[in-house]
């Protein structure tokens, strides 16, 4: 595959580099912990009608690995295609992907969502018998579905066109439908895929990554919740990142706490229906747990302190729920949380264990109020941040938690996090339609170095990715989503991994080195075409 060369710097990634320079914004290049990316001087901006294209950073080039009208190699009454339902046919019997004079709606836009990538040497069997699906494949569950029933689905990165999408499953193991999917994994005890979904009523899955998939319920053991984030520790325990937004407060724009980090400690590793869960709880300077209840109010004395820079906090977690006395049933875990005293935060969505740190070193995001109305956005976290966990181990009762990244109207709404170094850590944006029109700015792909005092406001991050937005998401804002499908596209599934599904190859457990071809970076622009894309440096052939 032939790349365009792109102008400027070079991204050096994987290189040996100690020191840090921060340049000011779209000065050149800015060098961080072994990964020099050339900062890209401004977002996007957002106006009618207007669909511009996506801008990296200089050495950067993105190739499409699937799109919203790639064809599945096999069809359910559901889906046909990687990002449509079945829901609206034109008269060809295909699914109406835009509107038009004759019919003012749209298919349903599946919406694929996180990624994750692996490779399995003797390949895995597809739809058609004897086929060769060669041995890297990207899976993906997605968020968007005809009345809530969603699917699963895998990318096989070295099949030909005909065979490129095969559609996993659409239903579980009981013969129910599959709920829209957030995030994604890969337990290696287990040797299954986790998917999570945000929906407190709806199942958390384990499923099989042949064809077809075997998808279970195992939320009688990982309950249920806003589940987006999900990752195993070396230890073979699931940590799990909440998103779900609390009620306003005192009818302003600003949400109280209400999404919570936890963390399922299997009775032995890979067993995914006995083990407890448990929850993270976070004193505050007198020793009492942060709670739902202490930030209630407006820009509450312990949310406030909890984004202050220089602040740190002592943790420790709480169990919420055993099998061997409390059962299998499936239970809410937000309503547990709650009453076990854990702490919420403001919209925590995913999270991910430095590499080089012993799985001791945990950092997650707050995507906040995605609201410049918000009157927390100053001093409470309206805006987001970037919060740091720290423990001896993985699997430690204690711990510490400090504020890495305060978030501000530029540098806002973090969801989706990858390590791309050792020491660089990125977190892209998103801020949905209401923020994207308030700041004038679609959403953004950030770089930061880990070992960079961001308190400091003349450090910030560097933009390695200006989202553009596709025609058919410009024509979704427009509209109102005709009903149905989200508006401006948002980024989503970053994921970077050299595709181990062993053990050793845990999210964590090894530093990525983007210049060795084996690792692979991964994300989605997901809304409107959802187009699925693989980053790779200017003039590799991926």
């Amino acid at each position: 595959m032939s790349l365009t060369a792109a102008v400027g710097a070079v991204a050096v990634i994987g290189a040996v580099s100690t020191g840090v320079a921060a340049a000011s914004a779209g000065a050149g290049t800015r060098h961080s912990g072994g990964l020099e990316l050339a900062n890209v001087p401004t977002a996007n901006t957002k106006s009618d009608g207007y669909a511009p294209a996506t801008k990296l950073s200089a050495g950067l080039a993105q190739v499409a690995v699937a799109q919203g009208s790639t064809k599945l190699e096999n069809r359910s009454a559901l889906t046909s295609y990687y990002g449509y339902d079945n829901d609206v046919l034109n008269a060809a019997g295909q699914p109406q992907m835009l509107p038009t004079p004759a019919s003012s709606t749209e298919a349903q836009k599946t919406e694929p969502d996180k990624n994750t990538y692996l490779v399995f040497p003797h390949s895995l069997p597809g739809a058609q018998h004897g086929y060769d699906y060669g041995t890297r494949f990207l899976f993906q569950g997605h968020e968007g579905g005809v009345n809530g029933a969603s699917d699963i689905t895998r990318i096989n990165l070295d099949a030909d066109a005909a065979h490129r999408v095969t559609l996993l499953a659409t239903k579980d193991s009981k013969g129910q439908p599959i709920a829209p999917i957030d995030g994604s994994t890969w337990d290696p005890w287990a040797k299954r895929l986790l998917f999570t979904t945000e929906d407190e009523t709806a199942p958390i899955y384990a499923a099989t990554p042949g064809f077809p998939a075997t998808v279970t319920d195992i939320s009688g053991a990982l309950g249920r919740g806003g589940y987006e984030g999900i990752q195993n520790d070396s230890a073979g325990d699931v940590w799990i990142v909440e998103d779900i937004g609390g009620p306003f407060k005192n009818g302003t724009t600003a949400k109280q706490p209400n999404s919570f980090i936890y963390r399922f400690v299997p009775a032995t590793p890979g067993d995914l229906q006995h083990g407890k869960l448990q929850a993270l709880q976070v004193l505050n300077g007198a020793g009492q747990p942060i709670t739902f209840e202490s930030q209630a109010a407006l820009n509450s004395p312990d949310q406030v302190a909890l984004h202050t820079y220089g602040r740190s906090f002592k943790t420790r977690w709480v169990t919420l729920h055993d099998t061997a006395a409390d059962g299998t049933a499936p239970f809410d875990a937000n309503v547990a949380a709650k009453a076990a005293h854990a702490t919420p935060f403001k919209r925590p969505e995913n999270g991910q264990f430095q590499p080089g740190t012993g799985f001791g070193t945990f950092f997650f995001d707050e995507t906040g109020d995605t609201d410049a109305t918000s009157p927390e956005n100053a001093r409470a976290g309206g805006w987001g941040s970037v919060m740091k966990l720290t423990q001896g181990s993985p699997t430690a009762a204690t711990g510490t938690l400090t504020m890495f990244y305060k978030s501000n109207k530029a540098h806002s709404a973090f969801d989706n996090v990858a390590f791309l170094s050792q020491d660089v850590v990125s977190f892209v944006e998103d801020a949905g339609d209401t923020l994207h029109s308030q700041r004038n700015a679609l959403d953004s792909g950030y770089a930061f170095n880990t070992t960079v005092d961001y308190s400091n406001p003349a450090n910030q991050p560097v933009r390695w990715l200006a989202e553009g937005r596709d025609p058919s998401a410009t024509i979704d804002s427009a509209f109102g989503g005709f009903g149905k499908n989200e508006g401006d596209n948002e980024i989503t599934g970053l994921h970077v991994s050299d595709g181990d599904p062993s053990t050793g190859g845990i999210l964590g457990a090894k530093a990525p080195n983007l210049n060795d071809p084996r690792w692979r970076w991964f994300y989605t622009q997901q809304h409107g075409d959802n187009t699925t894309w693989q980053v790779v440096l200017t003039g590799q052939s991926r």
